[in-house]
């Protein structure tokens, strides 16, 4: 089941309590874009909210990788909030990225998860960590009504 990031409805949940001002902060500006944030598009969504470091941008993103709260997409050297239910997730994570509007959309799929760990399995590889990047067009662009990018 995918999960768009333009459907903020289930981030509600993605909030702990134990996140410091700036991770807080962070966690917002992701959960409310519609299209990944570089770390230095989120200093300067924040600078008024007294974020002035890309240092105080990149140890928040690092805390939200690590608690599974955000990911960051390396083909754009960028971050989306999960979209995950969850947030939690250790399996595989996939992202499909649509080339024209930016729109990311996070899914999982058990039967490509369990191929990759028998490959890793027969290869005597340990995973650590799998991120599948999809880019491609979204529904809406391929029929030809692409959803504004945003700045």
């Amino acid at each position: 089941m995918a999960h768009a990031h333009d459907d903020h409805s289930g981030h509600d949940h993605i909030w702990a309590e134990d996140l410091t001002r700036n991770q807080g902060l962070v966690l917002g500006a992701l959960a409310h874009a519609d299209t990944p944030l570089s770390a230095y598009q989120l200093l300067d969504t924040l600078r008024a909210d007294g974020l002035k470091a890309p240092l105080q941008v990149y140890r928040a993103l690092d805390k939200l990788v690590e608690r599974g709260l955000a990911h960051r997409l390396e083909s754009l050297n960028a971050f989306v909030a999960c979209a995950d239910e969850h947030c939690h997730r250790t399996g595989l994570i996939a992202f499909a990225i649509c080339s024209d509007c930016g729109k990311v959309d996070e899914f999982a799929d058990g039967v490509i998860e369990e191929r990759l760990g028998e490959w890793a399995a027969a290869e005597g590889f340990k995973v650590e960590r799998t991120t599948m990047e999809i880019r491609g067009k979204c529904a809406v662009c391929v029929a030809g009504h692409p959803l504004p990018a945003s700045p």
